[in-house]
């Protein structure tokens, strides 16, 4: 299938490892242009060797200087912006509301919400300039069934989908689709991190933990990265231009995370 992304350009930010690198990726066998931006400047350094092709600069998100001169540098780059992804985000603590530290509360809220909006800003104006132009923001499913444990995490997250559809009424007259993915559990260090925290927390092992999680899906296995790619894929492709102000759940239909 042509998705007609030939020359697109995009930014994805928390690009050079993960999810993010898989998007990065994705779009790159379309023929898009490709900047990302970064906080782990040992992931930069190893896409600039694995990945030439895609362009790339450490960037902090909660950082708004350092956003803007991220973007500015990306964009004069690219001549433009056809396509804004999300992904940057973080766990947060796995801990009781009250047993939590309000700065890991701060920064979880920081990354996961409020570093959209400092891109999201940037990134409109481009938008409604673009004949194509999309966002796809990062949720979850924890922004849809709350989740015991990682109350700043799942807050955060269904800030992101009040978000995304805010920004898809005031830019839809414009044409500018804006979704959000609601990723499951998805395939990873990142997702193995956070069910060994939740096994320590609670005293169970790690396979006790990964089979309750699963018990609450009716497709009980990870989700890829390449999935959550192919589905962004569609939604920043012609092929999606009327798809906008949605939380599109990939996540082997889950009922409820605990």
């Amino acid at each position: 299938m042509d998705l007609k992304l030939n020359g697109c350009r995009v930014i994805v930010t928390a690009g050079a490892a993960g999810i993010g690198l898989e998007v990065a990726r994705a779009f790159i066998e379309e023929g898009a242009r490709v900047w990302v931006c970064d906080v782990d400047q040992a992931a930069l350094d190893a896409l600039a060797e694995s990945d030439p092709a895609i362009r790339a600069a450490r960037c902090d998100v909660t950082d708004r200087a350092g956003v803007a001169a991220f973007f500015a540098q990306a964009t004069t780059d690219l001549g433009g912006l056809d396509c804004l992804v999300n992904n940057a985000g973080t766990a947060g603590a796995t801990a009781k509301v009250e047993e939590t530290a309000p700065e890991d509360w701060d920064r979880c809220v920081d990354v996961c919400l409020t570093g959209q909006f400092n891109f999201a800003r940037l990134a409109a104006p481009l938008l409604r300039a673009s004949d194509n132009g999309s966002m796809i923001n990062f949720a979850s499913a924890a922004g849809k069934h709350g989740f015991a444990l990682r109350s700043a995490y799942a807050a955060a997250k269904w800030g992101v989908i009040g978000l995304t559809k805010s920004l898809s009424i005031e830019l839809g007259e414009d044409g500018v689709r804006v979704n959000a993915i609601l990723p499951g559990i998805v395939a990873g260090d990142r997702q193995r991190r956070v069910l060994e925290a939740k096994a320590q927390r609670l005293g169970k092992t790690f396979a006790e933990i990964e089979a309750a999680a699963f018990s609450y899906t009716s497709i009980r296995d990870y989700v890829t990265a390449r999935q959550l790619a192919d589905q962004i894929l569609f939604l920043a492709s012609p092929r999606g231009r009327t798809i906008s102000g949605q939380a599109i759940s990939v996540d082997g239909d889950t009922k409820m995370l605990a």
